[in-house]
């Protein structure tokens, strides 16, 4: 083995160079880089650069700063929020009191878990049973499939780390953001064009009224992944079995692997649209589904979610794609809370509670739809979905968001903030209060009544 420093004969080798303590020979080395530096910073490890081609998030901070001015200029104006995306109805009951047993349980000596917890197996068997059901005690996946998690936004950025870098993206347009910077964050773009803001080297797919939202899927024949979300968010619109029968057979035909984000299945009721991309033929061998208990059963505090991966599909070296994502997440993930699996498991013991809290929410979307097509909009979701995509024809979304907050004293979420193809929209959410609801549609006759 080579060894840097004094050699007996010809004394101090320089750093490139060592000596072969046997034959006492010089070997050389290429020459060694500079050592780094720390720049105007106080670290000399380099910033991931892709992050730094990264515009900084300009959606949900600049509501904030809108809304926080709005605020500050008119203390006694009370803002009715349907731009949120986070739950409000409370826990049931029987789902907030499993998750106290358990808690209490863990300070006793009999009733103590701490890392692979008895219950996760007992979930992973409870979620096949409850939602991948196939009839006549057959299951679309098998419990060995699912891997618990702490949410479904966590998931699409592990699910990352699958992928060589070379590994090309498609995307909705308008898409949930996280598709798009999980997707930048592990380099899959070339450059950041400010002019569309859009990522060059990233596919986007147009969703618009002019294809039924549902994308043209020739645009990702040179992609290698395709990010799907179902129902869609943030327009609301939901696939026909039809639909997502020609998203798997494409993927099929030209080697694409799809992750179905299906984070709002249990508001899906058009018997027409599959609740799991798992109805359909084929789909075991091409798609991972991704979901969560946060939009499900009110879980966006206590994180908890699953992600399905099909032993089925393989890499083109052989290898199940299953094996990798196991090894993923036994090295960077310590799995959800004990705490959070009990209360899980008891939202799957006892759905006409939770199915009590999604119809409470729909409700909400129902009187919206209902107030906004009345005032002569047309209306995008809230019938498979708690969104609602509203067109406002030939106006920019920031400009109609401004016009809500100003004139109507509602918050709500520029369509454009979610893709190019967004824009002339507003999103709007039924995960208010109804009363909040009720408010918000009352302010919204008021003023565009007045216009019509």
């Amino acid at each position: 083995m080579p060894y840097a420093g004094l050699h007996p004969s010809y004394g101090a080798f320089p750093a490139h160079m060592a000596y072969d303590p046997v034959g006492f020979a010089p070997v050389f080395y290429e020459e060694q880089p500079p050592l780094k530096s720390k720049g105007s910073g106080t670290i000399s490890a380099p910033r991931n650069k892709s992050l730094a081609s990264m515009p900084g998030g300009q959606l949900f901070p600049i509501i904030g700063m809108k809304k926080r001015a709005f605020q500050e200029a008119n203390p006694d104006i009370k803002l009715v929020s349907l731009g949120i995306g986070d739950t409000t109805h409370p826990i049931p009951v029987e789902i907030a009191a499993a998750m106290s047993a358990y808690a209490e349980g863990l300070g006793t000596w009999e009733r103590y878990e701490g890392y692979d917890p008895k219950i996760e197996r007992e979930l992973k068997q409870k979620i096949v049973e409850v939602l991948y059901s196939a009839g006549n005690d057959n299951n679309l996946v098998d419990p060995s499939e699912v891997m618990i998690s702490d949410g479904s936004k966590c998931d699409l950025g592990r699910l990352q780390f699958l992928f060589g870098k070379d590994a090309t993206v498609a995307v909705q347009d308008p898409a949930y953001p996280v598709h798009v910077d999980s997707s930048a964050m592990a380099g899959r773009f070339t450059s950041f064009d400010e002019e569309s803001m859009q990522y060059r080297g990233m596919t986007y797919m147009p969703c618009t009224a002019d294809n039924d939202f549902f994308p043209d899927l020739s645009l990702a024949e040179r992609s290698d992944i395709i990010m799907f979300s179902n129902p869609n968010d943030p327009t609301g619109a939901c696939a026909t079995r039809s639909q997502l029968q020609d998203l798997v057979d494409y993927a099929r035909e030209k080697g694409k692997i799809i992750i179905f984000d299906a984070a709002y299945f249990a508001y899906i009721k058009d018997p027409n649209c599959p609740r799991t991309i798992y109805e359909i033929d084929g789909a075991r061998e091409v798609a991972i589904e991704v979901n969560s208990f946060s939009k499900l059963a009110g879980f966006t505090g206590i994180r908890v979610g699953w992600t399905i991966c099909p032993k089925d599909i393989k890499f083109s070296d052989g290898t199940a794609v299953f094996h990798d994502w196991s090894r993923i997440n036994a090295t960077i993930f310590n799995g959800a809370t004990n705490v959070g699996q009990a209360g899980a498991l008891a939202v799957l013991q006892n759905m006409p509670k939770v199915i009590e809290v999604i119809e409470y929410y729909m409700g909400n979307a129902q009187l919206i739809r209902e107030t906004m097509e009345g005032l002569g909009f047309t209306v995008v979701g809230g019938q498979n979905s708690p969104y609602l995509f509203v067109h406002y024809p030939g106006r920019d979304s920031w400009e109609v968001f401004d016009e809500l907050l100003e004139k109507c004293h509602i918050i709500a979420t520029p369509g454009s903030g979610f893709g190019a193809s967004g824009q002339g929209y507003i999103r709007l959410s039924a995960y208010g209060r109804k009363e909040e609801c009720i408010l918000a549609c009352q302010r919204l006759k008021e003023f565009y009544g007045r216009r019509t």
